[in-house]
């Protein structure tokens, strides 16, 4: 029987062929999902999907792209908060 850590749906389960011939039970960490918009809640492109001992090792601009809000809005919703902070700071013409 396995230890009580593997017992749980955590770790995922995956057969590895050994060099014997046969299939070994293996325990792998799951890939987390998707990084998503905040607003929009599309899929945010540019962002690694990995372990945060994974994403550790990377750079910072490998992890997220450089523009602003990047890694939090999605390039669309980001050129529609750009549009109303300007449209905001512009004087009204009265």
């Amino acid at each position: 029987m396995p230890r009580g850590m593997y017992r749980s749906r955590t770790l995922r389960r995956v057969f590895n062929r050994v060099p014997g011939g046969e299939s070994k039970l293996v325990y792998k960490q799951r890939k987390p999902g998707v990084a998503r918009c905040a607003q929009t809640g599309e899929p945010l492109h540019g962002i690694p999907r990995g372990t945060p001992k994974q994403l550790a090792k990377l750079s910072k601009t490998q992890k997220r792209p450089q523009r602003p809000f990047g890694g939090v809005l999605s390039s669309r919703a980001m050129r529609d908060v750009l549009k109303l902070e300007v449209r905001e700071q512009q004087p009204s013409q009265e």
